[in-house]
């Protein structure tokens, strides 16, 4: 069984609209998608990357705007400050790749390093994070940040903003401006393309 395999089944045992079964299931979309970016070629690249710069930026806008603080509470200041440190540095690697030729051999390259970053960040995020933000919340009080955290995608960045990554504070005062453009950008790109 494959780990975004073992990701989607912990999901299915949490209650429906837990915040961590909400986020266990990203991270197996987020593996997926790497494996296709990596196999694809052409549009089918360009689409596939597309659609996982888009989770990367959304769901890690999320994490700090709703998990982190609790995340501070339950777990601890230091656990959650490194985590988010970790999304900054992703968020100036993923604005990096964004600029770059995905036909090259060096997008590859850092693609994949970008990869084990990403993964190695999920899986502090699944045995150090959740386990405390779920033992330190009511089944109640997940669902209801499950909730929160998908009306803050809805109107999180699709693009990295690495002036505002890694920072709670930031990401409620930048990123609904910034999804405004992001938005705005992705729907041109899209009806240039088609």
């Amino acid at each position: 069984m494959s780990q975004a395999d073992e990701e989607r089944r912990e999901a299915a045992r949490l209650p429906e609209g837990d915040v961590v079964a909400i986020l266990l299931e990203q991270h197996a979309r987020i593996r997926d998608l790497f494996t296709e970016v990596k196999s694809a070629e052409g549009t089918h690249k360009q689409q596939a990357f597309d659609e996982l710069r888009a989770l990367l930026a959304v769901h890690e806008t999320a994490e700090e705007m709703i998990v982190r603080p609790v995340a501070e509470d339950t777990i601890g200041k230091d656990e959650a400050e490194a985590r988010n440190r970790e999304e900054a540095e992703a968020n100036k690697v993923l604005a990096r790749l964004e600029k770059m030729d995905l036909t090259s051999s060096d997008f590859d390259a850092q693609l994949a390093a970008f990869e084990q970053a990403v993964i190695a960040h999920a899986e502090h995020e699944e045995r150090e994070e959740f386990p405390g933000v779920h033992a330190g919340r009511s089944e109640e009080q997940l669902r209801n940040m499950g909730t929160r955290l998908r009306a803050a995608e809805k109107v999180a960045p699709t693009h990295p903003h690495p002036s505002a990554a890694g920072s709670p504070t930031a990401q409620w005062t930048v990123g609904p401006f910034a999804s405004l453009v992001d938005r705005t950008r992705d729907a041109i790109n899209e009806a240039t393309r088609g």
